[in-house]
């Protein structure tokens, strides 16, 4: 097993839905097979306009040829592993390439960078997930190491694998995920109540607002920025019961069963409709509205 980019882009030719699967062609069979039941970093090209750099992390559950199109083969993501980064980390910083494992014995970029499946060394796959997830310090805990005569310890230092496991098991813990999928649809929703309209930021400078996900963790929903929403306290209670929901083109829906349908309307924005995201590219995508349409909205 070992850690691999995966390139991708919105508008790519191939068959990709970055949280469900990565198609790719034969001549990348082994490299892709080389992290199957191990972590990749989806990295969006720097020629796509604003591009996203490496974006977010999946793990591979397995490698299949896909029964679609004959040569290529899918990359099949573990339910539930897909993350989006709070903080998309770019390809290139001040010191020179974040994925160091790209430069060649004289320090210049080499060819693989042009490669959409490559390996990835462990040390570059931390550095790029501890930035995309907004932590600046390790996640192992320090340990007390008492020194025996003779020179040796009377701890010894776990397996390498085992490290880098609870590493990776800290950094995806679902507190974690948690915290990276609210700062990811709070930015995309500057803050903002998506039904409402309102901004409020409390006296701690916190934003008083949550991250909702349209389809829920618990029924397979994915923790990406097209799965959620930004939401009120009582709007998200609204939403998750079913008595509001939306239509694919965000026209806020009102559940008949709703006991006072004439004060969530005044509640609501005033056109009907949910503010959308700053990025058009964050917009809710349909299958997940549809979702919770059909099976949490009371019609």
């Amino acid at each position: 097993m070992g850690h691999c980019i995966f390139i991708h882009r919105q508008d790519s030719i191939y068959d990709d839905a970055p949280a469900e699967k990565y198609q790719f062609p034969r001549r990348y069979l082994k490299r892709a097979q080389s992290a199957e039941g191990d972590w990749i970093i989806y990295l969006e090209p720097s020629k796509v306009p604003r591009s996203r750099g490496y974006f977010a992390l999946a793990r591979v559950a397995r490698i299949i040829p896909d029964p679609t199109e004959q040569s290529m083969y899918l990359a099949v993501i573990e339910p539930g592993s897909y993350l989006e980064f709070a903080e998309p980390v770019p390809f290139r910083e001040d010191e020179g390439p974040v994925e160091r494992g790209l430069l060649n014995d004289s320090g210049v970029l080499s060819g693989r960078a042009q490669s959409a499946v490559r390996p990835l060394s462990s040390d570059d796959f931390f550095r790029i997930v501890e930035r995309g997830l907004g932590r600046t310090n390790t996640v192992l805990p320090r340990t007390e190491v008492k020194q025996l005569t003779g020179g040796l310890s009377d701890h010894q230092s776990p397996y390498l694998f085992e490290t880098e496991r609870h590493r990776i098991e800290t950094l995806v813990s679902r507190p974690s995920r948690d915290r990276a999928f609210r700062q990811l649809i709070l930015r995309a929703y500057d803050e903002r109540c998506a039904f409402t309209g309102l901004k409020f930021i409390n006296g701690g400078g916190r934003a008083e607002v949550n991250a909702a996900h349209i389809r829920p963790v618990e029924h397979d929903g994915p923790d990406t920025v097209n799965n959620g929403i930004a939401l009120s306290g009582t709007a998200h209670w609204m939403f998750d019961r079913g008595l509001i929901s939306l239509s694919n083109d965000l026209e806020i829906l009102i559940s008949r069963q709703a006991n006072d349908q004439e004060g969530i309307r005044s509640f609501i924005n005033k056109n009907g409709r949910a503010t959308p995201p700053i990025d058009i590219r964050n917009q809710p995508y349909p299958r997940f509205l549809e979702w919770h349409r059909q099976h949490c909205f009371k019609s």
